[in-house]
């Protein structure tokens, strides 16, 4: 015979489960407030992104030149600079050829999806339903806007629209501004906050920093090694389109692994037009080769500490980002889960500090919590 409930324990249960909800449903309406300010602010948010993601990048070259004595302004300046001149040469020698051959890199994705099609409608597969013919169809149409629209406002940028003009200036103001002033913030914000929070709010914004600039500076290197080894095996191979498929490739290695694969699937198919079922073979099997290289050797070398995200995270932050905001979101749902990680783990330290740190006790009501300083 099963015992009786007891009546105080599922009261009990259901309190907790009760509390535990309504904390959870503010938690989800504080963070859906935000996405909802974050939207509404975004003509200021976007500049302040990529004005970030910009000084992560030139960060080193300044540091350099700070610590050899130069003026704080006069380093952010000369990088600032150089950073207009290789960009100037970057559109000059790259952007401007490939944004030319991106109508036909997007004609041959197309093309080489029909022939994907004709093969899965004969033998052996024998798919020819009217259902696929329409899932068929509607990867052609995505593949030719979406890819389209992608190589362009890669390659071409949004400068001859008013708001990407605006968002340009806007970050290389802010570039400049991080570059000459962006030590002295974390002791200032300290000095402006209270309590524990001097403490803690400047240190998980060092803890970001790092993890944001180690990210954005290696998936650079990382990526432009994809895009020369993947280049020059394509360009060995006879593979038409090298010079965009190698932008793709690097462009792609800011969205781990759903841009690696995004770059490769084109890559293959602009083979299969051109060069035939032998060499599409071959481009995958180069392919293959430069991503177990990335993965083994040249991310271990260049990214001294990963970003504790496992894989399945950064597949599902990839998937999230993109659904929510498109191509924007997909680029920045690795560093925004990445510095979500980095929040998390720094409140747990102070919790195994405050309250599970061996050999301490609970202080006494009279006792200052020292555990919960830290050092």
């Amino acid at each position: 015979m099963t015992a009786p409930l007891s009546s105080s324990r599922s009261r009990a249960a259901l309190r907790i489960s009760a509390r535990v909800s309504g904390e959870l449903l503010l938690v989800l309406a504080g963070l859906a407030v935000t996405l909802w300010l974050l939207g509404r602010m975004w003509s200021v948010v976007w500049p302040l992104v990529v004005g970030l993601l910009l000084t992560t990048l030139t960060w080193p070259v300044a540091r350099f030149l700070r610590r050899r004595g130069w003026p704080p302004a006069l380093a952010a300046s000369v990088v600032t600079v150089l950073f207009l001149l290789v960009a100037a040469g970057v559109v000059a020698l790259i952007a401007v050829p490939v944004a030319s051959q991106s109508g036909e890199l997007s004609d041959g994705v197309v093309e080489g999806i029909q022939r994907l099609r004709e093969w899965a409608a004969g033998p052996p597969l024998n798919i020819g339903d009217a259902q696929i013919d329409r899932a068929f169809d509607s990867a052609v149409a995505r593949a030719q806007e979406g890819l389209g629209s992608m190589v362009g406002a890669v390659v071409t940028g949004v400068s001859t629209v008013v708001n990407g003009v605006v968002t340009a200036v806007l970050a290389l103001f802010l570039m400049f501004f991080f570059l000459k002033d962006g030590p002295r913030f974390l002791p200032w914000l300290g000095r402006q906050l209270p309590g524990r929070l001097a403490t803690d709010v400047p240190a998980v914004f060092a803890r970001g920093w790092a993890t944001l600039g180690a990210f954005v500076r290696s998936q650079a290197a990382v990526g432009l090694l994809d895009a020369v080894l993947i280049g020059l095996g394509l360009w060995i191979l006879g593979v038409p389109l090298v010079l965009p498929l190698a932008v793709l490739t690097f462009v792609s290695a800011f969205v781990p692994i759903i841009g690696a694969l995004f770059a490769g699937f084109v890559a293959v198919l602009i083979a299969l037009v051109s060069n035939g079922l032998t060499d599409a073979l071959l481009v995958l099997a180069i392919i293959v080769v430069v991503q177990q290289l990335e993965g083994n050797v040249f991310q271990p070398m260049i990214q001294s500490r990963g970003l504790g995200l496992h894989a399945a995270v950064v597949l599902l932050a990839v998937t999230l980002g993109g659904s929510l905001a498109g191509i924007v979101g997909s680029l920045l749902a690795v560093p925004v889960a990445a510095l979500i990680a980095v929040v998390w783990n720094y409140v747990r330290e102070q919790l195994v500090e405050t309250a599970d740190a061996p050999g301490s006790d609970d202080p006494g009501p009279d006792e200052p919590d020292t555990a919960a300083v830290p050092s």
